[in-house]
């Protein structure tokens, strides 16, 4: 079969598109005829050696997938030959076929296509987890979004409104601003002034909630805006710089700083991640609930060793256009 190779670290140019051999069938796997790969921020970071998770090289990358059922482990009984299904596989995503754990995999309703379902695993497993178990949104609290225009700032968006908070979504342009103001954020505004923006838009009491997916000197701007008993929700560091935090802030305005890492969640919380895993099996109900935005989609039949086609229209293209920057 053919998939998506990182040989070494280095630029995202160096991945290769190539013959790999066919994965192992597990006694508890299924193996998927992948149809439609996730192409997510993590990935462009994973392949440089930027991302907290190193695997050995050479590797294959890509942590969510959709398809079909084609063979069944020995254990397996949930699922049969033909089912639909999607999957997050931390990596081995980019390839023609795939061995997932069935604890890893949800089936996905027919009237919901296979792109669809990728876009709503990472991004909405990460934003449903972070404001729900991690964050502990209340009806009727102030949550503010940072890198409100990519993936998962756009379902936390969404999936806080559902849960009833006043949003206020903060993106970097104004083309950006209206994505997030499409997707259901009350109030968009820009980085400039932050601070000062927050304390008058909470008139002076602070922000409940903070969704923070881009790190950097935003993460100090914002913890200077916090609420007594506030959530700051470390989700990410887009902006290539892990920052530091005073944490005399912390004492004194008494918030909390939570870290949110969904892969670790569903590896090691077994018991309450299945609980969670059942309310997102419901996807038809979150599928109907929340407006999916999908910027690009790629061809996986590739060109000579490039893997999507991509030599003149996707490595080429400016930075700011490239399917994982998504702030």
């Amino acid at each position: 079969m053919k998939a998506i190779v990182c040989n070494n670290f280095g630029p995202i140019r160096d991945i290769q598109y190539k013959e790999v051999d066919e994965p192992s069938l597990s006694e508890d796997g299924v193996l998927i005829k992948v149809s439609s790969v996730g192409v997510n921020f993590p990935d462009g970071l994973l392949v440089q050696g930027k991302y907290q998770l190193k695997p050995e090289t050479p590797f294959i990358p890509g942590m969510e997938v959709a398809g079909e059922v084609i063979s069944l482990g020995s254990k397996v009984s949930d699922f049969v030959v033909g089912d639909r299904i999607a999957a997050l596989s931390q990596l081995n995503g980019y390839a023609e076929k795939i061995v997932v754990k069935t604890s890893s995999t949800f089936k996905i309703p027919k009237n919901m296509s296979y792109d669809d379902a990728c876009a709503l695993l990472c991004a909405y497993g990460t934003s449903h987890y972070a404001l729900k178990q991690r964050g502990q949104l209340k009806k009727g609290e102030t949550l503010v979004v940072l890198g409100a225009s990519g993936s998962t700032g756009i379902a936390a968006i969404q999936i806080g409104k559902i849960m009833g908070a006043k949003v206020i979504a903060v993106a970097s342009n104004s083309e950006k601003q209206k994505i997030a103001k499409k997707n259901g954020a009350d109030l968009s505004i820009g980085y400039e002034n932050l601070k000062e923006k927050l304390k008058e838009i909470s008139s002076g009491k602070g922000i409940d909630v903070i969704f923070d997916p881009v790190g950097g000197d935003t993460f100090d701007t914002v913890a200077r805006t916090m609420a007594r008993k506030g959530r700051l929700l470390v989700i990410g560091f887009a902006s290539g710089t892990i920052p530091k935090l005073a944490v005399n802030l912390a004492l004194v305005k008494e918030f909390s700083v939570v870290g949110v890492f969904w892969g670790a969640f569903t590896r090691a919380e077994t018991d309450e991640y299945k609980s969670t895993k059942e309310k997102l099996k419901k996807v038809e109900l979150l599928y109907k609930d929340v407006l999916l935005q999908i910027d690009f989609t790629y061809s996986f039949s590739g060109k000579g060793d490039n893997p999507f086609l991509l030599e003149d229209e996707w490595i080429n293209r400016p930075w700011d256009q490239k399917p994982w920057d998504e702030f």
